[in-house]
């Protein structure tokens, strides 16, 4: 039997602030209920999470890992913010190459202040840092990294696939250093031994090593070493389940 499908939707095009317009896609699962509640993920570079067809390298598929989610765990609606084209780069980083803040900061003031309050009247998610995550990959991966830490009032985890630690001279790393550690935080982090000679992979290592030494077991950080990934699409697709099944575990009790 055919496994039910959610539903897609699309908002916009929205316009943050000063910022180029772009659409939102939000993939509410299969007999999601908003009267119920439940999970919300964020995510960055819309066009590369659903279908292929937005993206220039072949989409992550996400509405069907989350399908493939065993019934008894929650399986969150995913919002998905396309990136502003020729401004990614800038709207993404926290800082430039230089250390001058970026464009993020006001990327986060709207997604926080206007869009995911429109989520949770609208889909009935999201109640509360714990229910909401953020994520992306590269530099999104970065940005999420960062807003966790930034804002652990809005979003209670991370997942960061490939992170661009390397971005403004490895700032984030020292940044983190600096942050006191959320009260619900759940971080999921990964790389591939094939992206940049390996260079991205000592940069992640170093960065899950530093989260451990903070407190963070087993049951907060999930990190994973790809020895065929590389910093494609394709690997960021494959990674996926595994990641929402650490982020989204099956309640206390049901094995």
């Amino acid at each position: 039997m055919k496994r039910p499908s959610g539903m897609m939707h699309l908002w916009g095009p929205e316009a943050p602030p000063g910022m180029i317009p772009r659409l939102v896609r939000i993939y509410t699962p299969a007999g999601h209920d908003p009267a119920r509640g439940g999970p919300l993920l964020l995510l960055f570079d819309g066009q590369n999470v659903f279908e292929d067809e937005p993206s220039y390298a072949g989409g992550w598929q996400t509405h069907r890992a989350i399908e493939r989610l065993a019934r008894r765990r929650p399986r969150p609606v995913v919002v998905a913010v396309d990136h502003g084209g020729v401004e990614r780069i800038r709207e993404l980083a926290p800082w430039d190459n230089h250390g001058a803040p970026g464009d993020l900061e006001r990327l986060l003031d709207w997604i926080a202040g206007a869009l995911l309050p429109r989520v949770r009247a609208t889909y009935g998610v999201g109640a509360g840092p714990a229910a909401t995550l953020v994520g992306g990959s590269s530099l999104g991966g970065l940005a999420a990294l960062y807003a966790h830490f930034h804002r652990p009032e809005v979003f209670g985890g991370a997942l960061a696939m490939s992170p661009s630690l390397w971005f403004a001279g490895r700032r984030l790393l020292g940044w983190l250093g600096e942050r006191t550690t959320p009260w619900t935080s759940r971080i999921y982090l990964d790389c591939g031994a094939r992206e940049a000679r390996g260079a991205m992979l000592s940069l992640a290592r170093i960065l899950a090593e530093q989260l451990r030494q903070r407190g963070y077991g087993r049951d907060r950080l999930r990190f994973r070493e790809d020895p065929h990934g590389a910093h494609d699409e394709r690997a960021w697709r494959r990674r996926l389940p595994a990641a929402l099944r650490f982020l989204y575990p099956l309640p206390e009790g049901r094995g």
